[in-house]
């Protein structure tokens, strides 16, 4: 594979430089067809070790993917802007960091308000102004407004329960308000109730029991779930629902925003793929969702589309412990590769996922760049395909990834840093080699864990050279000062400011603080 190296990178021409930056305007209201299609594939707790083109020690043989790079190009140092699931998908929409929002920890849960505002610019509504069709199937989790009978305000909290909801009442400002012209999914992970199948503003079909969870791998929570439900045919359904969408608009730009649920809990391969991975039924279940990836493939070729479609399959945050490690492990699988921790943690196993992207013609195939990159990417990449430029109010966080993608980058291009966030709110920054962790331990679930006995013995931030210690090993906060104080400063501006990128300041919807920042003024 031809490898884009940050230290030796190829200088762009004038004239692509130009046509990558400068911004075009046109009448929105009129469809555009040298648009290309795009279809953004969100795995869910799906770890960079598990794929076969990303791991050479991957004893999964996850085949669709591995064309997909083999294809276009597969970035090694890509980041979810979260190490969990409803602040990444925020990001990913909006273009912007979740802790700006209300969301300072943890996820929202299935009867949760919405996190997205409907005034709040996202790619959906970006593309649709562009002349786009613009679709979301699969796993929401950003909150919704549930029909409620009296006038509670739904707190994020996984005791919230469908007493207060008349289900038969159309759901409002879920994804139709944010620029989605079609809906068909779930409203949060498939172990959270409610259980439905919504489509639009609708579920399909009402309760007529309450479920309750069957063990670990295949747990759920108890909760309402609707007549033509069944938690293992989810997955296949959502797919083929994606397939459907693909057929349907082979004919204008389409933009196809596909969260899967899975290989999440519940861990539910179907019998076509029981024993398939020849592991563990999380190593099943990541088969399954290669053939996922291979239905939509398989869709864009059918329908002649695959020249003018950039594709992009990555995953939401690192793989959860639910998955049983140590089983793996006996089988000589590592879902998270070599980095320390997993899902909810500010350690590199908690964020650094996989990211690739095929554009047949546009990307150069079999190609790789270690260019560090973040999923809040993704909305400044569309609007350099539409050539649009970003209002100062939206994508603040958002650095356009065509450069990289076409092969056609220079120092300009790159991120300043990076911000990573775990599931109890702790912060961390990566500029460059150095990464400066602004709590002891994990901020996560692995060990050493927050307010644990052993995080309370460790120093209060953590530096690591991932040049030279990918695996966070080494803690030389003490021997670089300068670097940690001079990332703290930035992490700083990035709060204060309300954005990460060059542009005007803005506010964050709630104040956001963290203690460890305030050392330099003692």
């Amino acid at each position: 594979m031809k490898s884009i190296n940050r230290r030796n990178f190829l200088k762009s021409t004038l004239a692509s430089t130009i046509a990558l930056s400068t911004p075009f305007y046109f009448n929105c209201s009129s469809k555009r067809t040298d648009h290309p299609n795009i279809i953004y594939i969100l795995a869910d707790d799906l770890g960079y070790g598990d794929l076969s083109c990303l791991n050479e020690n991957s004893k999964l043989h996850t085949i669709n993917i591995d064309k997909l790079g083999r294809d276009g190009v597969i970035f090694t140092d890509a980041h979810s802007g979260s190490a969990v699931c409803t602040p990444t998908r925020y990001g990913i929409l909006t273009g912007r960091y979740s802790w700006r929002s209300r969301l300072k920890s943890g996820v929202l849960w299935g009867y949760s308000r919405p996190l997205i505002p409907k005034e709040r610019l996202t790619v959906a509504s970006l593309l649709k102004r562009n002349g786009y069709t613009t679709g979301c199937i699969g796993k929401w989790h950003l909150g919704m407004d549930w029909h409620h009978t009296d006038d509670v305000v739904p707190l994020d909290s996984p005791n919230e329960k469908a007493k207060h909801i008349d289900f038969s009442q159309p759901i409002q400002n879920g994804p139709n308000a944010l620029g989605f012209d079609y809906f068909f999914g779930i409203s949060a992970s498939l172990d959270m109730e409610p259980y439905f199948y919504i489509e639009n503003d609708r579920i399909t079909a009402l309760p007529d029991r309450e479920t309750e969870n069957t063990g670990r791998k295949e747990f759920w929570r108890k909760g309402p779930i609707g007549a033509d439900f069944q938690h293992i045919e989810v997955l296949p359904k959502l797919t083929e629902k994606a397939v459907e969408f693909v057929n349907q608009h082979a004919g204008q730009p389409f933009f196809l925003y596909f969260p899967l649920p899975a290989p999440h809990t519940p861990i539910l391969p179907t019998d076509d793929f029981v024993g398939k991975s020849k592991t563990n039924s999380y190593g099943d279940f990541v088969l399954q969702v290669d053939w996922s990836v291979g239905q939509i493939l398989d869709a864009l070729k059918s329908n002649r589309l695959e020249e003018n479609t950039l594709i992009i399959f990555t995953s939401d945050n690192g793989c959860a412990p639910h998955v049983d490690f140590a089983e793996l492990e006996r089988f000589g699988h590592n879902p998270n590769y070599v980095f320390r921790g997993h899902k909810a943690d500010i350690y590199e196993g908690g964020h650094h996922i996989p990211f690739i992207a095929r554009w047949p013609n546009k990307i150069k195939a079999g190609s790789k760049c270690d260019a560090t990159i973040c999923l809040t990417d993704f909305i400044a990449t569309c609007a350099g395909i539409v050539k649009e430029k970003l209002p100062d109010n939206a994508g603040e966080d958002s650095y356009n990834l065509l450069p990289f993608l076409m092969n056609r980058f220079d120092k300009s291009h790159f991120r300043e840093a990076t911000v990573h966030h775990s599931v109890n709110g702790n912060f961390s920054i990566r500029q460059g080699k150095w990464k400066l962790v602004l709590c002891p331990g994990s901020g996560g679930w692995s060990s050493p864990r927050p307010n644990s006995e052993e995080a309370k013995n460790l120093p209060p931030i953590q530096l690591y050279d991932l040049e030279n210690d990918i695996a966070e090993t080494r803690n030389v906060y003490d021997q670089s000062p300068e670097v940690v104080e001079k990332l703290t400063r930035l992490l700083s501006r990035y709060i204060q400011n309300g954005r990460s990128t060059p542009g005007i300041p803005q506010k964050n919807d709630e104040p956001t603080d963290w203690p460890q920042l305030h050392w330099m003024n003692r």
